[in-house]
């Protein structure tokens, strides 16, 4: 459904080193920095596109109120370490702790953090 997610930041060197850190955890190579109306920094896995820009407005960056990016983890281990790496490189823990939540939909593992520019992630993976 989705071709990519754009994710403002006010520190694209400072999102480069968050970003290429915590997408490691599931295989993502560095990002290609590109400029392309604005300087931007593009990572591709499994066919997903994240993009990590600079806002084309000119004003600051700002997270989404009630916005979260999902990343789909392989397990709870991997669930760990995406958090591990997201608090070791400027990322913040938000909501929970990471761990098992039951909900209506079945049993998921879930990390959340912020990056930071204050964007909300998630590491997820179903248990079920």
């Amino acid at each position: 459904m989705f071709s990519h997610v754009n994710l403002g930041s006010n520190d694209l060197a400072r999102s480069r080193r968050f970003y290429d850190a915590v997408l490691a955890v599931i295989g993502a190579r560095s990002g290609l920095e590109l400029n392309f109306n604005s300087p931007r920094i593009l990572y591709q896995h499994k066919g997903c596109l994240l993009v990590i820009t600079t806002p084309l407005d000119g004003q600051p960056a700002t997270p989404a109120n009630g916005g979260t990016t999902g990343f789909l983890m392989d397990g709870p281990e991997q669930v760990e370490s995406f958090h591990a790496a997201a608090l070791a490189n400027g990322g913040t823990t938000c909501e929970d702790p990471p761990g098992e939540r039951k909900t209506p939909a079945g049993s998921l593992y879930l990390a959340y953090v912020r990056d930071p520019d204050g964007n909300k992630l998630c590491a997820f993976h179903n248990l079920a």
